[in-house]
């Protein structure tokens, strides 16, 4: 029996979703299973790939879709829903009837990841960026009691903007995480705006991008002597939780 995954989102040249899965699916003898990449501009054609793909068993979901993909869903896990983003979704098929249930593990992709890193610590943190894969980064952040600050191009009752970050010192937000596509391949030479001169050896610097492997505001900031990491073991981690929810015979 054929079973397909696949990952909607745009554009899709930096993702690792399918070389990840197809090359499990090999070392797991499951001949049956195969991931396809989706890039799609519109959330809204979930629908006719679903049609398309009778197959498909479910779908991993990143940028730009986390949070429009929910408007489209039969139902919501209720920490998805709590932490209003989706990273992921089963589909379910009785006959002609479709549902399709969203997940999100990526808080516990990144909280595991980041506590690898900080070990004990629980240092006052800077989040860049506010989309969909930001509000599973500020969830994980509350689990873990780590007062942080939320920095956007723009000012709002949730978020200071760049300009105003340059008026405080940054060498007082010892954890700081990238969210935003910044730096991501091809456009290597981009970095969030900030004082790099604040960074210190005391500082966490983490990327949520994993390609290239270390991101110009990466470098940047161990040219500091900041401990630094990518979203590559989040990547690993949230994958392997959501393959434990479309098989969970796997274990």
């Amino acid at each position: 029996m054929i079973s397909k995954l696949g990952l909607i989102g745009f554009p899709l040249g930096h993702s690792f979703s399918a070389r990840y899965f197809n090359t499990k699916f090999d070392n797991s003898n499951l001949t049956g299973w195969s991931y396809l990449n989706f890039p799609i501009e519109s959330v809204d054609m979930i629908h006719d790939i679903i049609r398309q793909e009778p197959s498909l068993k479910g779908f991993n979901v990143t940028i730009p879709h986390k949070v429009a993909i929910m408007q489209h869903l039969n139902t919501i896990d209720d920490a998805a829903s709590k932490i209003g983003a989706v990273n992921c979704v089963k589909v379910t098929r009785d006959g002609d009837n479709i549902s399709l249930k969203g997940y999100n593990t990526d808080v516990i992709g990144f909280k595991l990841s980041l506590l690898e890193m900080i070990k004990e610590q629980r240092p006052k943190a800077l989040v860049l960026g506010t989309g969909g894969a930001s509000k599973a980064i500020c969830a994980a952040l509350d689990e873990l009691h780590i007062e942080y600050v939320l920095v956007s191009r723009t000012e709002s009752q949730t978020t200071i903007s760049y300009n105003q970050l340059r008026q405080r010192e940054v060498s007082q937000y010892k954890l700081i995480i990238n969210t935003t596509p910044l730096g991501m391949s091809p456009k290597v030479d981009a970095a969030p705006d900030i004082d790099y001169s604040d960074i210190g050896s005391s500082h966490f610097i983490y990327d949520l991008i994993f390609n290239p492997h270390e991101t110009l505001f990466m470098k940047k900031a161990r040219m500091q002597g900041a401990t630094i990491k990518n979203g590559y073991e989040m990547l690993v981690t949230q994958a392997e939780a959501w393959w434990d929810i479309i098989y969970p015979c796997s274990k």
